[in-house]
């Protein structure tokens, strides 16, 4: 069967003004929304554009986190993915250990097609990605603005620093998506009720043989400063002035 796993992690919703714990211990999730990563609703949809199009007969989600992600796995769900993957855990996961369990459950669930978001807008790692490639020893596109799926091969049209590179790559790969490459689709309520029937596994990390490891620590979280309010000046010498003042400028 050809099978493409998608990538999703349960974040703060990007329309909430992120507050820091007055500890500093990490961010106050307590009554916050809660949705799935933009990046990787839009992995979500391509994959889903794929299976319309006749080039995938299965789109199966992963996410791994608390028992908290069976939200935003439903909400995929009811998206159009067929099956849900959940990696139970409550432990803070490095994108490398993140990687390691993809390739377990690539290898078991033999997909053709890996897509997830290019980042996540809770952490900004853009690391997961590149190491499931790695891992997985298997071609990768980052940055996807379109996807063209022509049998054994893949088109990939990237965003990169000087515009647009267009690469073809063998499948089995992975691709991560940039904000341009479509426009998730909306999700109704009969498709929901759906949903509730849908497959969802739970799956012990233990049971996939990886470690749980953490190399770093994250030792305190801090709002970033507040912006200070803004001047007016008469002149371009008053500008350069202020500037001077301040010491930007020599």
């Amino acid at each position: 069967m050809k099978r493409i796993l998608v990538g999703i992690k349960r974040v703060v919703d990007y329309n909430v003004r992120v507050r820091v714990k007055p500890d500093g211990t990490g961010v106050m999730t307590e009554g916050v929304k809660m949705s799935i990563n933009p990046f990787d609703e839009i992995a979500l949809e391509e994959a889903l554009r794929i299976k319309e199009k006749g080039g995938a007969e299965e789109v199966v989600v992963l996410s791994i986190g608390s028992a908290d992600c069976q939200q935003q796995l439903r909400t995929a769900l009811a998206m159009g993915a067929d099956r849900a993957l959940h990696v139970q855990t409550d432990a803070t996961l490095e994108p490398l250990v993140v990687a390691r369990i993809f390739r377990k459950l690539l290898e078991r669930e033999q997909a053709f097609l890996c897509i997830v978001g290019k980042q996540a807008i809770d952490d900004d790692c853009n690391q997961v990605g590149q190491m499931i490639a790695a891992l997985w020893d298997r071609p990768q596109a980052m940055f996807a603005s379109k996807v063209e799926i022509n049998g054994d091969k893949a088109t990939v049209t990237r965003e990169v620093d000087a515009g647009l590179e267009v690469i073809e790559i063998d499948l089995p790969a992975v691709i991560s998506s940039d904000l341009r490459l479509n426009e998730p689709r909306y999700v109704k309520l009969p498709d929901i009720m759906k949903a509730k029937k849908k497959p969802l596994e739970t799956i012990d990390p233990a049971a996939l043989g990886v470690e749980l490891k953490v190399s770093g620590k994250i030792t305190k979280f801090e709002p970033p400063p507040q912006r200070t309010k803004g001047v007016m000046v008469k002149s371009a010498q008053e500008l350069i002035d202020a500037l001077k003042a301040k010491g930007v400028l020599a």
